[in-house]
């Protein structure tokens, strides 16, 4: 049997899988990703971005980004505060906190300006901590053409 090829979606916080949440922060447009639900393609204009099923995107920018316990998330994702209670394979960039909770798996990039590791949570990969005075190195940060360094932009 051949399995079926998963759609390739779009979605943005005007489509019907979201709802606005109350939190810390404010009211902010949140997306669901609900358990037993799989994604691919890209998501724009959530604020909030909650994975507790399966997303496979290129580049998520979001205030907020969870990945609950059993949610599954591969791609690269910037946000102000990451939590990690499920499991991430690619590349996350948090200009705050990134907390990694007992459950959490993070596999590849990570950046962020404050960790918080629960006892089992799990970081398999390249670290780097980003300081109020020094940008993240590369490969978070933009690429530079062969010729053209930092210097001489």
């Amino acid at each position: 049997m051949t399995p079926r090829p998963r759609p390739n979606l779009s979605l943005s916080s005007s489509s019907t899988g979201t709802r606005s949440s109350q939190n810390q922060h404010g009211s902010l447009k949140t997306l669901v990703i609900s358990h037993g639900i799989s994604i691919q393609g890209s998501i724009q204009d959530a604020e909030r971005l909650v994975v507790e099923g399966t997303v496979e995107a290129n580049i998520i920018k979001a205030k907020e980004f969870v990945i609950a316990h059993g949610g599954i998330f591969r791609g690269t994702v910037e946000a102000e505060t990451a939590e990690v209670a499920g499991t991430i394979d690619g590349e996350l960039k948090a200009f705050g906190s990134l907390t990694v909770h007992s459950t959490g798996r993070l596999i590849g990039k990570a950046a962020c300006h404050r960790l918080q590791v629960e006892d089992g949570g799990q970081i398999t990969g390249q670290l780097e901590m980003i300081t109020s005075t020094q940008e993240p190195a590369s490969p978070l940060r933009k690429k530079l053409p062969e010729n053209q360094t930092p210097e001489s932009k």
